[in-house]
């Protein structure tokens, strides 16, 4: 039988294609082996995606690990002589840690470095190559590209301590503007909330946008990043696709420095290329140097030869917004809500046993699904919007974009507990909830020592019987509480409705979401103003 590269799976024609690409450009390909020394991550642990990895101990007694990351053991062993640039691709597995599966997952990557001497010429040559590599996967595609150096000058400039900077890059990285202000305002930096939060405009059509990114400068470090992002301008438009400046798009500050980006191909739920600029992790093995590369993460490929799902066979002229909708009082709101503005179906779905309700005419499809699976068909592209409650949100620590607070089922995360309770800081606490994420995380910030027993329902019963100290669970009114001899401890966390989206989805399907936002959220101030 004749060999064709058309007879392989996407990855495979991928890894054939990416090579030859990046060996046209000069690059040599590096190869590593599956181990490293433990200590390399150990010691740069702040630069891992995870701090999580599988160790053993070899026949001479050294701690080994099998690679979480190939950009580390390249930064290590390259040593470049002064000036000199080194280019490397790769074609390697790692091993990390999977949310869904909970367990260690074998990663296949190929990507790019270039080490030592870089300047614009092999900034502007890494990023072209990172949209070619798109370009080389057959299928439609969007770079969005950012520059961690504007956001740092931008922080310099409004004052932002050190301690709050993480917080606020986080927020902007789920565009979530009512948790920007807040986190804002915890820092002593209300007077700069409305300068923050315009950061979340900053996105759209790269020659557009830049001129937006270029009027808010206030210091020579965002002058010299808008600098940088123009010198870039020229050389993507000759890339094909679709280049986006998204000033929202913020790495972690541990890692890069200046330009971050990265890549979506059409009908995958999240991005397939990450890159940037990462001298601070160079400069650890070699004193002024500089790096840039970026990671392909070929397994998402296998995406392209899953069948089409039978919901999006129905053909329609329209760009179609599948929107999770929470079965429910909240999802019957925000339903009429929705309808009331224009995205109404023909077919009440309370009138029928079906899961999926449309409307092609006004380019809407609603998915009925519980509301504690709406955060996880978002993330994982099965809609492209939804509506779901913060606790919701929180628990499941969603890859998405919080787009807005409905200011919906307005509740709150407490920690409740009998009216004579005591704290015994002796013990562990025995927290029952079935938030169990959440209960970790407010007392891993306290430094308290808790055991967590997992319940469904009915939470209010395990102090009652003995089977905890105290509960986590959300309060509305707290008349159960009352009833049942139990009073709030503490109050931790606002609870109220969100309007999230998928991060691939809103690449291409921005316009939709937009419009969707803005009539949403005028719908919702009239009706605050009409109280």
């Amino acid at each position: 039988m004749e060999f064709s590269i058309a007879n392989l799976q996407p990855k495979e024609r991928a890894s054939f294609a990416l090579r030859a690409l990046y060996e046209a450009a000069g690059c040599r390909k590096y190869h590593m082996g599956r181990f490293e020394e433990y200590g390399l991550y150990q010691e740069n642990r702040s630069f891992l995606s995870s701090e999580q990895v599988i160790t053993f101990t070899d026949l001479d007694g050294r701690l080994l690990a099998l690679k979480p990351d190939v950009t580390l053991s390249i930064a290590k062993t390259a040593q470049p002589a002064p000036g000199e640039t080194l280019r490397y691709y790769y074609h390697e597995n790692v091993y990390r840690p999977s949310a869904e599966s909970h367990t260690f997952k074998e990663i296949s990557q190929m990507g790019l470095e270039m080490l030592g001497a870089v300047g614009e010429a092999q900034v502007q040559q890494a990023v072209c190559l990172a949209a070619r590599s798109l370009d080389a996967l057959g299928a439609e595609w969007v770079l969005e590209v950012s520059h961690m150096g504007y956001l740092f000058g931008l922080f310099d400039a409004l004052g932002v301590p050190d301690a709050a900077r993480a917080k606020l890059l986080e927020k902007l990285r789920e565009k979530n503007a009512h948790e920007l202000r807040a986190a804002a305002g915890a820092a002593g930096l209300a007077d700069a909330a409305d300068t923050l939060c315009s950061v979340l405009n900053l996105c759209g059509s790269y020659a557009d946008t830049l001129a937006k990114v270029a009027a808010l400068c206030r210091n020579d470090a965002m002058r010299a990043a808008v600098a940088e992002l123009e010198a870039l301008a020229v050389p993507l438009e000759k890339a094909g696709g679709v280049i986006r400046l998204d000033m929202t798009l913020a790495g972690e500050m541990e890692y890069y420095n200046g330009l971050v980006f990265q890549g979506y191909l059409k009908a995958l739920p999240r991005p397939l290329l990450k890159g940037g600029r990462y001298d601070l992790l160079m400069q650890k093995f070699t004193p002024g140097a500089g790096a840039i590369g970026f990671a392909v993460y070929l397994d998402e490929l296998d995406r392209l030869s899953a069948p089409l799902p039978p919901v999006q066979k129905n053909s329609t002229d329209r760009v179609m917004l599948n929107v999770a909708l929470p079965k429910g009082r909240l999802g019957d709101k925000v339903y009429h809500l929705l309808a009331g503005i224009g995205y109404g179906c023909p077919e009440d779905y309370n009138a029928t046993r079906k899961l999926v309700v449309e409307n092609p005419e006004a380019g809407i499809r609603y998915f009925l699904v519980k509301p504690s699976d709406v955060a996880i068909y978002v993330e994982h592209g099965a809609a492209d919007v939804g509506i779901v409650g913060k606790d919701i949100l929180t628990e499941a620590s969603a890859d998405v974009y919080e787009l807005l607070d409905t200011g919906l089922g307005k509740c709150r995360m407490c920690v409740a507990a009998p009216a004579d309770y005591q704290d015994d800081p002796s013990r562990p606490v025995r927290v029952a909830t079935k938030f169990v994420n959440i209960a970790k995380s407010y007392y891993a910030s306290m430094g308290r020592d808790i055991d967590i027993i997992k319940l469904n329902g009915s939470i209010e019963l395990a102090p009652i019987l003995g089977l905890s100290d105290v509960i986590v669970d959300i309060v509305e009114t707290g008349t159960t509480l009352r009833e049942n001899g139990l009073k709030v401890v503490t109050e931790f966390m606002p609870i109220s409705a969100r309007f999230i989206a998928n991060k691939a989805s809103y690449q291409f399907k921005h316009a939709e979401m937009d419009t969707m936002l803005e009539k949403l959220r005028a719908e919702l101030q009239n009706k605050e103003e009409a109280k």
